[in-house]
């Protein structure tokens, strides 16, 4: 039986490397903190820091978990995370496979 969609959200953070992105994931997944870590392919981020507009290339990380992990989620994030603010944001899956929810749920602490 899969418990309430509440219970799942989606956290989203991006890392200046495909090799600090693979290590997150893998300790997040090695750690159950996360089913499944996707680590997309490079994007351009242009936003505000330190008064200039920077320009710079990520690469995405979707992160499937439970709502109760996010706090050790974003622990482990900015324990390995090299920036001094990373985006860490956390969307509630509203609808899902049932199974799907299920393997999340057996697959995380």
């Amino acid at each position: 039986m899969a418990t309430p969609m509440e219970d799942y959200i989606l956290i989203m953070t991006s890392c200046p490397s495909r090799e600090v992105g693979l290590e997150i994931a893998n300790h997040l997944v090695t750690g159950k903190l996360a089913a499944c870590v996707q680590l997309g392919s490079p994007i351009t981020s242009v936003y505000p820091w330190q008064g200039k507009v920077c320009e710079d290339k990520e690469y995405p990380l979707f992160i499937k978990t439970k709502q109760a992990l996010y706090a050790e989620v974003e622990a482990q994030i900015l324990t390995q995370h090299p920036y001094e603010l990373p985006e860490i944001i956390a969307l509630p899956i509203t609808q899902g496979l049932p199974g799907y929810l299920n393997w999340i749920k057996d697959n995380t602490q």
